[in-house]
């Protein structure tokens, strides 16, 4: 029944917000509080999506299964070679990770996330899957989904975020407990710089995000 639980959530998620996640209910239990506010995709400024994409993902678009394989593959080898092993989620492993799973690094949640991973990319288009990533991923302690990001970092809505504040909410994800957007460190605004010059530079590579 576990393994059938999150296949029928899938189907509905397809369709209707996510109001939770797995690790909005950790955060919680952490003692963090909840903040959470879903909006549709076509009230997010596009700058977010192609800065998020740019980031976290480049080949988000091409991936049919949400996996992308040789960095995959790449990890494997890491780990296999004792060397600790290299980021090598995609957005669509994030999603599965987010919505039903732990942050903590394992095996267990790794082959958990393979098994959920190609169901999410076959159920979804792309711009539901990023729809709900943008809707559920943490943005800071509490800070869940890119509306909420929004109004604690800048004040604002999702709408009108800047494309400069879209980049540094994006390169703060690997890491949202501890790097932030405001004021950012010269680590986090560097980057947002190479991000913002990226995601105007991708071309058909962010044809699936318009």
């Amino acid at each position: 029944m576990l393994l059938l639980g999150p296949p029928v959530l899938l189907v509905v998620f397809r369709f209707v917000p996510v109001p939770v996640t797995a690790l909005m209910l950790i955060r919680a239990v952490e003692g963090y509080p909840l903040h959470h506010a879903w909006v549709p995709y076509r009230q997010i400024a596009p700058a977010l999506p192609r800065a998020v994409v740019a980031s976290e993902d480049n080949l988000f678009c091409s991936e049919t299964l949400g996996v992308d394989t040789m960095a995959l593959l790449d990890q494997v080898n890491d780990a296999l070679a004792g060397r600790r092993p290299r980021g090598a989620s995609t957005i669509t492993m994030q999603v599965a990770r987010n919505l039903f799973l732990w942050p903590a690094h394992s095996m267990v949640r790794k082959l958990l996330e393979l098994w959920l991973t190609p169901q999410i990319a076959l159920l979804w288009p792309k711009r539901r899957i990023l729809e709900v990533y943008l809707n559920s991923v943490e943005f800071g302690p509490g800070i869940f989904g890119v509306e909420a990001a929004s109004r604690h970092w800048f004040g604002r809505d999702a709408a009108a975020l800047t494309p400069d504040e879209a980049a540094r909410l994006a390169v703060i994800l690997p890491d949202p407990l501890h790097w932030s957007p405001l004021p950012p460190d010269p680590w986090v605004a560097q980057r947002a710089t190479l991000i913002s010059g990226r995601s105007g530079d991708m071309g058909p590579l962010l044809d699936c995000v318009r």
